[in-house]
């Protein structure tokens, strides 16, 4: 099978290349980038006036299998993926039950292979049950294929148990994704500690939380030399305390989330439990500190903690609703339409920071266009205008604060290997 995709603007910012230009698909890799390429019996995909992207990757979805099936599964979940421009995503192991051993690992990635339709990387637990006492099979899930080990959803409590899954890990370069916010601080704390909380009353999650968190963290991954994410950053200090820790060479990277770079806790509303995200939606200083940390090189990866929940979930007062939401579908025209199309963040880095940063975090041979890759691309139009519809999600979750939302940038078409799995917002495969 052979595909052209021709006259597009190709960005690939691994090889800082930008530039318009044809990419030659055969067999399922890439066989050419260049201008006027042509190959007798291919399809041609005319991309003018559109982008041409390795495929997005997202290394931090929650795909709810095993066990919360209600939700989300790797079918679902998946196509929602395609219909967001991404190509490979890591599913995390905070599931029923927790992906906290090899047998678990192996049995997702079969999971991958018979249900879906873009790659699926799978995240073990730190800790048995993620119970934060005793460290899981680390070395078992990781001989299995485990792109890193996380407690997500949970604070790691025992400073102690950290330092051993760093020291271990440190001998396989493996990496630690931390969910830094201290437990004694944020309690039944369900929105960001600010007037906006006092105001309407319900009790906060003070931003100090997640910096004492990151702190510790840091400070523990300094001394082991070894390697430590920082999961969907959200404070002003996390971003400093990250910032300062590169400068003396910690090996600290860092992820953050199109919501925490967009919005702030004033669209928190009682009576709408999608804006409910864990860590919360915090005030435009924490959101411009973000902006801040991405552009500098601070924060290195742009990631969705795609979150869905069943209908009936998040239908619920806001204070007994689970937090999370749906983030796939929307990411890419969120960032694009908030920070792109406003001039604060340039393309170029927004594609780097959701392909070839989070690759190289991850130590993942993809998010690359090169001959002799696999041809995972997106084509991209950045000047798509859309209305954000759940009833047009491809994900079983419809609770997202961005329902109703004029947005402008969309992935128009997927390529998982060589092949289109998605056109124009709709699943061919």
């Amino acid at each position: 099978m052979k595909l052209i995709i021709k006259n597009g603007r190709v960005i690939n910012p691994a090889k800082k290349f930008d530039q318009i230009g044809d990419i030659l698909i055969e067999d399922g890799k890439i066989a050419a980038i260049g201008k006027d390429l042509s190959a007798d019996d291919a399809e041609i995909f005319d991309a003018t006036g559109l982008v041409i992207t390795p495929g997005l990757i997202d290394m931090h979805v929650h795909l709810r299998e095993p066990g919360q099936e209600a939700k989300e599964d790797f079918a679902s979940g998946t196509k929602a993926a395609a219909a967001g421009g991404y190509t490979t995503i890591a599913c995390m192991p905070n599931t029923k039950p927790v992906v906290d051993s090899a047998i678990v690992v192996n049995g997702l990635a079969e999971r991958a292979r018979q249900e879906a339709i873009v790659h699926v990387k799978v995240i073990g637990a730190l800790s048995k049950g993620q119970q934060g006492k005793e460290l899981a099979e680390v070395g078992d899930m990781l001989s299995v294929g485990a792109v890193a080990f996380s407690d997500d959803g949970h604070y790691v409590p025992s400073a102690k148990l950290l330092l051993n899954g760093l020291d271990y890990l440190r001998t396989f370069g493996g990496v630690i994704i931390s969910h830094a916010e201290e437990e004694s601080l944020v309690e039944d704390g369900i929105m960001n500690e600010s007037l906006q909380s006092a105001i309407m009353g319900m009790k906060g999650r003070p931003s100090v939380a997640e910096d004492i968190a990151v702190a510790r963290d840091i400070l523990l991954a300094e001394y082991a030399d070894a390697r430590i994410h920082i999961a969907h950053v959200s404070s002003k200090g996390s971003v400093e305390l990250i910032r300062q820790a590169k400068a003396r060479g910690v090996k600290v990277t860092a992820e953050v989330t199109p919501h925490h770079l967009t919005m702030t806790d004033s669209l928190v509303n009682s009576f709408d439990a999608s804006t409910k995200v864990n860590p919360p939606l915090r005030t435009q200083e924490h959101v411009d500190a973000m902006v801040a940390g991405l552009k500098d090189g601070t924060i290195d990866a742009i990631v969705t903690d795609h979150s869905p929940h069943a209908y009936e979930e998040k239908d619920v007062e806001y204070r007994f609703a689970p937090s999370g939401f749906p983030g796939m579908e929307t990411a890419l025209g969120v960032v694009l339409t908030e920070l792109y199309h406003t001039g604060k963040v340039e393309l170029s880095e927004i594609i780097a920071n959701m392909t070839s940063k989070p690759a190289e975090v991850f130590n993942l041979p993809i998010g690359v266009l090169e001959v002799g890759a696999v041809a995972d691309i997106a084509v991209i139009n950045p000047d798509l205008e859309w209305t954000v519809d759940a009833a047009k999600f491809y994900t079983r979750g419809s609770h997202s604060p961005f329902v109703g939302k004029k947005l402008k940038g969309k992935a128009v078409a997927t390529i998982v290997n060589g092949k289109i799995v998605m056109k124009d917002g709709e699943i061919i495969c």
